[in-house]
């Protein structure tokens, strides 16, 4: 039999500048203030985060496999190296969050605030991003190939080395995104406002596939005018 102690549920709690050593074992969270918490290195394996507070946390090197997030806010927190294979963020603030070398084999973003985050050098394949905020996100090298990508907002986010082939794009912007050598070979880009492209930037979506009326607003921004008939 297992002498480990019952981890049980912890609510409307006050775990503002928790360390490791000192969080309480408990599978659920719900409403508890973990402002300023230090969580490196931490196992949160399959722990259930429900509108729970982790502005600035510093959740490096945590083992998020299998966790659950969901509402509440974890802006400016730090999830660099994390360990977080299908991890599920819902409904959450994560504006100005950092996940360098995070691993988010299959990990989903849904509905997520994610402006201003460090989304650089991930590792694994298969994360999905649904219905997020991406403005000014850092997501050079990113590698969504394949995927149906809805309601995303990348403005003026940096996209530079990007993987978006076969991507097909649905109600979501990419308006001022950096697009510098980004793959887009079979993407189609009908569903994606891109609003106006300067000549040197409209080349990188060579082997996209895009609407008349973005063509349109792309030649007028160079000074041409399209005339039917």
């Amino acid at each position: 039999m297992s002498t480990e102690p019952a981890r049980t549920a912890i609510v409307d709690t006050d775990l503002s500048g928790v360390d490791r050593g000192a969080l309480p074992e408990a599978w659920t969270f719900v409403r508890c203030d973990f402002t300023e918490a230090d969580l490196r290195d931490a196992d949160l394996v399959d722990t259930v985060f429900t509108d729970c507070r982790l502005d600035g946390a510093r959740l490096d090197r945590a083992l998020l496999d299998g966790a659950r997030l969901t509402g509440g806010s974890a802006a400016g927190a730090s999830f660099t190296h994390v360990d977080g294979p299908d991890a599920r963020f819902e409904k959450m603030d994560l504006a100005n969050t950092r996940w360098q070398g995070a691993l988010l084999t299959d990990t989903a973003f849904t509905g997520c605030r994610l402006t201003g985050a460090g989304l650089t050098s991930l590792r694994g394949v298969g994360y999905t991003f649904a219905h997020c905020n991406l403005m000014l996100a850092r997501c050079k090298g990113l590698d969504l190939r394949g995927q149906t990508l809805e309601g995303l907002r990348l403005d003026e986010a940096d996209l530079a080395g990007a993987d978006l082939r076969q991507t097909v794009w649905v109600e979501s912007r990419l308006r001022g995104a950096n697009l510098v050598d980004v793959k887009l070979d079979g993407a189609d880009l009908r569903g994606a406002d891109l609003g106006e492209l300067a000549l040197d930037q409209a080349g990188y979506l060579r082997g996209a596939t895009i609407g008349p009326a973005q063509a349109g607003t792309i030649l007028a921004a160079l000074g041409i005018t399209v005339v039917d008939g």
